[in-house]
């Protein structure tokens, strides 16, 4: 993908604090026992919640596994970051989803070179053909 190419990543994204105080109380919701901490099911609850899919095992295990050993689950402090992380690679999908989306203006699905050459003369007018020939075959090989 061009943008990952080239660079870019998810910008640091602070929740609101409404959004945040959300997070709070789902977490609360599914700390059941008030340990102050979520197991791994209490965590799938809570992803369920907030973004309305269950954690595949995979994406499970991986933030069981960064938790600290010396804890009996995920504290609210490591639950927020997740989820902080969580939204902010959302809303860069949902950005990449809609400047492809406006390049793509005939709902093809896919881009062409003219389509391509018309979306870098709107962003970058000065930048060379022979550029946006390199990216766009670039793009290709992969």
């Amino acid at each position: 993908m061009f943008f990952s190419q080239a660079g870019a990543r998810p910008r640091m994204w602070e929740a609101s604090p409404s959004e945040y105080k959300k997070w709070v109380e789902v977490f609360k919701a599914c700390d059941e026992e008030n340990k102050g901490c979520l197991s791994r099911e209490n965590f799938k609850v809570a992803v369920v919640m907030l973004f309305g899919y269950k954690p595949s095992k995979i994406e499970a295990d991986a933030v069981m596994s960064s938790v600290d050993p010396n804890t009996s689950g995920i504290l609210l402090k490591e639950f927020l970051d997740i989820v902080r992380k969580k939204k902010e690679a959302q809303l860069y999908r949902n950005e990449i989803r809609h400047i492809f989306t406006a390049f793509d203006r005939h709902y093809r699905g896919y881009l062409t070179l003219e389509d391509f050459k018309k979306a870098f003369k709107q962003v970058a007018p000065k930048l060379s053909e022979r550029i946006i020939l390199e990216v766009f075959s670039a793009q290709e090989v992969q």
